[in-house]
């Protein structure tokens, strides 16, 4: 399980659920299962915990557990999930958003820019688009506003035009194919933020991820019960600014609604005033851990 993937503030995670030992408990995100084992340390033989995960690979880390229920598919689709298991609500819910270390490891997987590899980026071979895909096919509108708007990449009209020129000559089928298209952009200094950035608006767009954590936050907020505990780890802005404004307000953008009386109809209330960070230790034992925000709500209404 280390191997796979290193839980990143998971004792934080886990006690900001307030597990009471016969609830139910939803890990969104399972990977390497560090936080789910943490979860099933502290329920009774009461207690039950349904992990998602659409990528097959996290089922080699399933422990052997009769607590344990595993769901192979996007969390956006908890509630009907759990429906299927005659589940109405959940004391909590936690999600480890973005990608594990397993996946960013696997050459074969595409989401590294480190390895030449396939283009594929695909969390779930279900999906069928592919990073490759997406670059190859998407007119220049399109592949600019992905770059701008999930890459949050400057000159992003400049950069798309570049794919087209050298898509048209051959495909980009590889990681080093992308890289020499793209390669106006790819200076020192800051050629390993700019691929970052490339790659993770290319990610996000394979595998849907800004609309499967709107609809987990809708969704996960209708199955908690009251005073049930909704605890999420984001590792970019693209991520937290949807779940820190949903967590305050009950919209994605921020802004606060009132019933016909006035009164704020939110039906979350963050547990603290701001976002929690991992300590200095963890971000020196493990880097990726560096870039993490935890935020942790209560449902009240």
């Amino acid at each position: 399980m280390s191997d796979y993937h290193i839980p990143v503030m998971a004792p934080e995670s886990v006690e900001g659920l307030n597990i009471h030992p016969d609830g139910v408990y939803v890990d969104a995100t399972f990977g390497g299962g560090g936080h789910s084992r943490l979860i099933l340390n502290k329920l009774g033989s009461k207690g039950r915990l349904i992990a998602f995960d659409r990528d097959p690979d996290a089922m080699r880390n399933l422990p052997d557990d009769n607590r344990l229920f595993f769901v192979n598919h996007n969390y956006a689709y908890i509630q009907p999930f759990l429906n299927y298991l005659h589940i109405t609500h959940v004391d909590g819910i936690m999600a480890d958003l973005g990608i594990s270390s397993h996946q960013i490891d696997e050459k074969g997987r595409g989401f590294a820019h480190r390895f030449n590899g396939p283009l594929d980026m695909r969390m779930s071979k279900g999906t069928a688009l592919t990073a490759a895909d997406i670059l190859n096919q998407y007119p220049l509108e399109k592949l600019r506003d992905l770059f701008k708007h999930l890459g949050e990449i400057k000159h992003a009209g400049a950069l798309a035009k570049d794919i087209l020129d050298f898509r048209a000559s051959q495909p980009i089928q590889t990681t080093d194919d992308l890289l020499q298209a793209v390669k106006r952009f790819d200076k020192p200094p800051h050629s390993g933020q700019f691929r970052s950035k490339l790659f993770q608006a290319l990610r996000i767009e394979v595998n849907g991820e800004i609309e499967g954590l709107r609809q987990l936050l809708i969704s996960g907020t209708q199955v908690l019960k009251k005073g049930g505990r909704f605890v999420i780890l984001s590792y970019h802005s693209l991520e937290d600014r949807p779940v820190k404004h949903f967590f305050k307000t009950g919209t994605f953008d921020g802004v606060v609604k009132t019933d016909v009386f006035g009164r704020f109809t939110a039906p979350l209330k963050p547990i603290h005033s701001g976002v929690l960070h991992p300590s200095e230790l963890e971000i020196q034992e493990n880097n990726r851990a560096r870039s993490a925000k935890l935020r942790i709500a209560e449902k009240i209404a």
